[in-house]
Parts: structure tokens; C-alpha cells; sequence
């Protein structure tokens, strides 16, 4: 509880602030460690090298093999890649992030088939509906591991399972849990997985996508040959080594198990906080042992989201309505929609 009046930060769906240790490994590598990666000098040496441990570091984080990630400008760039790049029609949930969603849509206007599964009420992906909605023609499933708005975490070694009986490939967005839950591509038979840094306190603008056996998707960017030829474009090596860091300090925390018991305290005293002032509120993907500690997503009847977030912010504390990237829509949220209230 805040007993000054100092601000109250309550918004790392959005972003989160970087890890001092991330800023730390990144300093060298603005100053002094300026070297193109792909130069053969010294300069150039050292930063490839910098670049290669930090590919070790995340994949040993996730459970991958080095040569199974590559590295972008940050999670939409992987969700893009991933569903530009396959082959086949698409089969997408309606509350996958928008990176995910407006890629479907576009390629749906280029012809290409593309179909949505709901989800429950609860906020997760059932089984069943996918396997209903997974017809002949799908070349790729992409389902969310963890929601970015309610914080539903989805089975996804059950939902990869399906997607493979039906042929398919399968893709995860797991922004929202790398680093934040205990995650394994090869346990879970992910083919495909994106991941952004500055969710789990790394710098923004940088972030990965694994890709199975090292066969990315089809180009989304051309250019030269960085990234073993799939990924065009110069390396950002202060931010990767930022990342590495960030992450294998989010990895280390969670292997001590202390930090996800903090938050669902902390998570169960916002909750009954609120009830007390709000007899009224209604809680969205408050599903025990489905949603990742942290995250609330409440409603609160006759009191308008907009309104609620400038007394807020006068007060001090940063919340947000829906996701932050989508902030400017005044619509009601997608996620909230396809969960199926009004």
C-alpha cells in the first residue's frame, strides 16, 4: 500500500522498466561496442559475438537451440512474420493482439483463407472450438499463450497438439509470457513463438521469434543477409544484450518461485480492495490458476473507463483500459468483446 504520494506504476501489460542490470550490459555496446556485426574487423568481431551469446542466453531461456532464434524489432515484427510468411489458410483467435489480428485481415483481403476461433467466456481457448473450427485448408494456428488484456493463460501444449492432428503448423504469441511463467517450446511442440523485450524489462525495439528446427517463415524483410539470410537488417546489439539480460534475469526469478507468489497476493489484495469500494464489479479471466498473477481486468458499472483513468492519473496511478497499443480507439475492447460482453 502507497503510504506517500509517490506514484503508483500498475500498467506492465503495456511496458515495463528496464531492468538495471539490462542498462548496465548495454552500455559498452553504445559507447565503445559500436562495430557492424557483420564487419570482419575487430569492431565488427566483438559485436557479433555479443550478439551470438545473447542468442545462447535466450535460447536456453525458452528451451531452444541457439540456431532456433532470431532476432527483431520487437514482438509485432514476429507476429507479422510468422503470419505473412506461411503458407495455407490461417486460423487465429478473435482476441489475439491486434499485430496478429490486422495481419489476418490483411491477408484475408489478399485471398487467403482465414478463420477465427472464440474463446470461452472464462478467456481461454478451448480445445474443443479449435478442433471444431480447424477444417481441411489450415496451414497455421496462432493462439496467444497469454492474453494481453485479462490475463488468461492459454493450454498451449494441448492447443499445438490439436493444431498438429489437423496438419497444421503452430504459432504462439507469448509476449505477455516470456519470462513471466515457465515456458518450454519443445515440451510444448511449439513450432513458432514471439516474444518482445520490453515486457519482461528489457529497451523497447527489440525482441525474438523462434522458429523450430531454424525454418523461419517466408522473408517479411529484404535486404542483406543478417540472421542467417532470413531476417534483413544491421543488428541492434546494445538492445539484444539488453534482452538477453532482462530475460535471463526474468527466468531466474521465476526459477526461485518468490515473485509469482508476491503478485498473486498482491493481485488477490487489489481484487478484494476493489470489492469493498465496488460491490458491484465485475472481474474478467479471474479463473484461479488460469490467469498470470498480476493482471486485473475489472469493470466497474456506471463509472466509464475514460473518466476513471484521468482521476487516476491525477492521483498518481498509471492503469490503462484494453491494450496500449489501441489506446486512442474509443471502442470497446475486441478482448472483452470475443469473451462475449456487450
Amino acid at each position: 500500500m502507497r503510504r506517500d504520494n509517490s506514484p503508483v506504476y500498475a500498467d506492465h501489460a503495456a511496458t515495463t522498466p528496464l531492468k538495471p542490470e539490462s542498462w548496465e550490459a548495454m552500455i559498452p555496446w553504445l559507447k565503445d561496442g559500436f562495430g557492424n556485426p557483420s564487419s570482419l574487423h575487430s569492431f565488427g568481431q566483438k559485436a557479433r559475438k555479443a550478439v551470438e551469446e545473447s542468442r545462447m542466453t535466450v535460447a536456453r531461456c525458452i528451451g531452444a537451440k541457439p540456431e532456433e532464434v532470431f532476432f527483431t524489432s520487437g514482438g509485432t515484427e514476429a507476429n507479422n512474420w510468422v503470419v505473412k510468411g506461411s503458407k495455407g489458410g490461417l486460423l487465429v483467435s478473435s482476441y489475439e493482439h491486434h499485430s496478429v489480428l490486422n495481419a489476418a485481415k490483411s491477408e484475408r483481403k489478399r485471398g487467403r483463407v482465414v478463420r477465427f476461433v472464440k474463446p470461452l467466456r472464462s478467456g481461454q481457448v478451448d480445445e474443443r472450438r479449435l478442433q471444431a473450427a480447424g477444417r481441411d485448408g489450415i496451414g497455421i494456428v496462432s493462439i496467444m499463450t497469454v492474453n494481453n488484456e485479462i490475463g488468461t493463460i492459454n493450454p498451449i501444449e494441448v492447443l499445438a497438439k490439436v493444431a498438429h492432428e489437423k496438419g497444421a503448423l503452430f504459432h504462439t504469441d507469448a509476449v505477455q509470457a516470456v519470462g513471466k511463467i515457465d515456458l518450454d517450446v519443445r515440451r510444448w511442440h511449439i513450432d513458432f513463438l514471439s516474444a518482445s523485450a520490453h515486457k519482461f524489462g528489457g529497451p523497447k525495439g527489440v525482441g525474438f521469434l523462434y522458429a523450430k528446427n531454424g525454418k523461419t517463415p517466408e522473408r517479411l524483410l529484404d535486404g542483406g543477409s543478417q540472421e542467417r539470410g532470413a531476417r534483413a537488417g544491421t543488428e541492434n546489439v546494445a538492445s539484444i544484450v539488453g534482452m538477453a539480460v532482462a530475460l535471463r534475469s526474468a527466468c531466474e526469478r521465476l526459477e526461485d518461485g518468490n515473485d509469482s507468489e508476491r503478485l498473486a497476493d498482491l493481485t488477490d489484495g487489489l481484487c478484494t480492495g476493489i470489492v469493498r469500494i465496488f460491490p458491484d464489479a465485475v472481474f474478467h479471466g479471474r479463473t484461479p490458476g488460469f490467469q498470470l498473477p498480476g493482471f486485473v481486468s475489472v469493470s466497474i458499472p456506471g463509472h466509464p473507463a475514460e473518466g476513471m483513468l484521468h482521476i487516476f492519473d491525477l492521483k498518481g496511478i498509471a492503469v490503462s483500459a484494453g491494450a496500449a497499443c489501441n489506446s486512442k480507439e474509443t471502442e470497446v475492447s475486441h478482448v472483452l468483446k470475443a469473451i462475449g460482453l456487450s
